[in-house]
């Protein structure tokens, strides 16, 4: 009985039955093949067949040249196919399918994960917003760039961070529109991914291919309306690649594999973006991007006590503070408690210090901690050497109007950002106008 559930040929006359092998897929999959016949065969002399679509997922069989598979569906250049009353995916490069009907794509479901995620024109940070998706909200994705997916959103063509999207399903969407062009004066198209393969025309220097998927060395292609194969040694692949993220261009990151960037149209605006970025693998990747507040006067060109505008500059991470529990940051944490104050007396020896009341005659002025705007924050390590009038008590804060001198944002993004941040990676924050960047 299992051997006759492989050699089985798929029959897609689903207007009269469900057809055979096809017990472990929904009605609604079932009907998305047009009525028609398509056998598909394998070409190898011996094909794995995997858990998973890709090589990276475990050997749970295999099927030999000339044997008849009951496909399911496609994932990418993967079929699933109905093996031994199991799930299993063979590469389609060596199979071939005689027949009109192409099996339906896995079906995913995109989800978004963030409460506003902004849908930008272009792939990366620097595009400008055209509107925002909500946590939950379903998209229909199109393709992926880098770490970003495409997206149809509102009729026209965005971007969206796929850190913020989780994808429920098998299948990857396809990389955005790569040229393929061949270099060669002349070029076989063969039958199949070999030079002993019969030769089914050529293309020439210049031209542009449409390439299917590869195979070893061989990329398949579509060719006049059917399936041809070229040497990928004598075609050149341009990607369409992502832009520079802006932390790239940085050059006084040192040791720091993680940033946290905030950055305002000018001096004087206390609206800010935030971003935060990851150094993995060698390479940067951004993480987040959200709405922020610095100082009700901006930013500041000299910071001084009391100016109510943010200092910029870079900066290391200090303590992190809440009055809850460590909401599960890696950052030395501090709850605080009614008696906890920041002191912000220039003439105190203890300025810019977290201190305990009572003063006793430490300080004159202090901050109060234990309020909303630090239900959850960390210390931005600003004036270290605590100069005095240079500016005391400078955070990283929930907050959505404006702030005394810190940087605040939601009390959502703060947790995420606490969360993320690890003392490993040497984290910093770059605090700037946008037309300043180039100092750092």
């Amino acid at each position: 009985m299992k051997k006759l559930m492989v050699g089985m040929a798929l029959t897609a006359t689903l207007a009269t039955a469900v057809t055979p092998g096809f017990g472990s897929i929904g009605g609604n999959q079932e009907k998305a093949y047009a009525a028609a016949t398509v056998t598909y065969k394998v070409t190898a002399s011996k094909l794995n067949v995997r858990s998973g679509a890709g090589t990276t997922y475990g050997i749970i069989g295999s099927v030999v040249k000339g044997q008849t598979l009951s496909v399911m569906s496609k994932s990418g250049s993967w079929y699933k196919i109905n093996y031994n009353g199991r799930t299993g995916y063979v590469s389609s490069d060596y199979v071939q399918a005689s027949g009109t009907a192409t099996p339906p794509a896995e079906s995913t479901t995109y989800t978004v994960t963030a409460s506003t995620l902004n849908v930008r024109s272009g792939a990366g940070t620097n595009y400008a917003s055209i509107g925002s998706v909500t946590k939950g909200q379903k998209l229909s994705v199109v393709s992926k760039s880098g770490s970003w997916y495409k997206i149809n959103y509102n009729g026209r063509t965005g971007y969206v961070s796929s850190d913020y999207v989780q994808a429920s399903g098998t299948t990857t969407p396809p990389a955005e529109s790569t040229t393929y062009t061949v270099t060669a004066s002349t070029l076989n198209v063969r039958s199949g991914a070999g030079t002993n393969y019969a030769s089914i025309g050529s293309v020439t220097k210049g031209q542009k291919l449409s390439v299917v998927s590869k195979s070893g060395s061989w990329y398949k292609i579509n060719y006049n309306g059917r399936t041809g194969y070229v040497s990928s040694d004598y075609v050149q692949a341009s990607a369409t690649t992502s832009p520079k993220l802006v932390v790239d261009s940085f050059k006084t990151l040192g040791n720091a594999q993680q940033v946290i960037l905030v950055t305002a149209d000018n001096y004087d605006t206390k609206s800010a973006k935030i971003q935060t970025f990851e150094k993995v693998d060698g390479k940067w990747k951004q993480v987040l991007t959200a709405n922020g507040v610095l100082g009700q006067k901006g930013f500041a060109l000299s910071k001084k006590e009391g100016d109510m505008e943010s200092p910029t500059g870079k900066y290391t991470i200090g303590t992190a503070f809440g009055r809850y529990a460590n909401p599960g940051t890696k950052l030395p944490y501090r709850k605080i408690t009614a008696n906890d104050v920041w002191v912000d007396d220039s003439k105190s020896s203890l300025y810019n210090t977290w201190q305990q009341k009572p003063a006793n005659g430490r300080w004159t002025s202090a901050e109060n901690m234990d309020i909303p705007a630090y239900d959850y924050g960390f210390v931005i390590n600003y004036n270290e050497s605590r100069t005095p009038g240079k500016g005391s008590a400078i955070f990283f804060h929930v907050g959505t109007n404006y702030t005394a001198g810190c940087t605040a944002t939601s009390k959502e993004q703060v947790v995420s950002i606490l969360k993320w941040l690890n003392p490993e990676k040497n984290p910093v924050i770059i605090q700037s106008p946008v037309s300043e960047l180039d100092k750092y």
